[in-house]
């Protein structure tokens, strides 16, 4: 049996970008990335098969690619890594965009909030909705841009308190820390999403994949991976492990 703790720790480190406590591990990404949804799925299976959930939490932060690109993350680029990084993780959940052009989203910051705002209730709350969300966008095909979609989405999980959150959006209250989070990243600071970092300062851009676009870059060209090495959540989360 695992237990949740009541209240997630103020960062207390120098450096804004490493978590909070030992028992923490800091996750730089944005929703609708598909290298991220990789990256997710693959703390959540390593960790559940190292025995390590209770132990080891994911404190996700916010890289939104519409903030640092200036525009939204075009449906042509990430229509292309589908196959390619659907075939790394087909588990993760996958599916290309079946809706009318004008119901995908165009912003992911409001349900960055609302994953930001459920950690108040507890990091296993944070953690379903964020997982909850990527699969809601990439497998089933969800504009969660939208307020009603985002709560239908965390009651579904069954982890949080749906009122709590809807206050929390209407409210506000977790716009300011999603900025903070971005101004952490920015000027270099973190690389990319996923960006992965350890309370020793350990941290790992992208983690184990090497990728690069060919014939023409994101929305015109499509991914292609030189190196896959999912081994290395195993060595992060065990390390994480190892600073409690």
């Amino acid at each position: 049996m695992t237990s949740t703790p009541d209240v997630v720790p103020e960062t207390t480190t120098t450096d804004p970008r490493l978590p909070a406590a030992p028992d923490t591990i800091a996750v730089y990404t944005d929703l609708n990335c598909s290298f991220a949804h990789v990256a997710v799925h693959r703390l959540h299976e390593t960790r559940r098969r190292l025995g390590l959930e209770g132990r080891v939490w994911f404190d996700f932060r916010a890289f939104p690619l519409e903030l640092f690109n200036r525009e939204v993350n075009a449906r042509p680029g990430v229509d292309s890594e589908i196959s390619v990084l659907g075939s790394l993780e087909p588990e993760a959940g996958w599916q290309l965009w079946q809706g009318p052009d004008w119901t995908y989203p165009v912003t992911t910051l409001p349900a960055l909030e609302a994953v930001h705002a459920a950690k108040s209730q507890s990091w296993h709350a944070s953690e379903q909705l964020d997982r909850a969300l990527r699969r809601a966008f990439w497998a089933q095909g969800r504009c969660i841009s939208q307020r009603h979609v985002i709560l239908e989405v965390a009651e579904e999980t069954g982890a949080v308190d749906v009122p709590l959150l809807a206050a929390a959006l209407d409210s506000g209250t977790a716009r300011p820390a999603i900025m903070a989070q971005y101004d952490s990243a920015r000027d270099g600071r973190v690389n990319c999403s996923p960006h992965v970092f350890l309370h020793d300062g350990t941290d790992a851009a992208n983690p184990g994949i090497r990728a690069r676009w060919i014939n023409g870059g994101f929305g015109s060209g499509y991914p292609y991976i030189d190196e896959d090495r999912p081994e290395i959540y195993e060595k992060l989360l065990r390390q994480a492990a190892e600073l409690l």
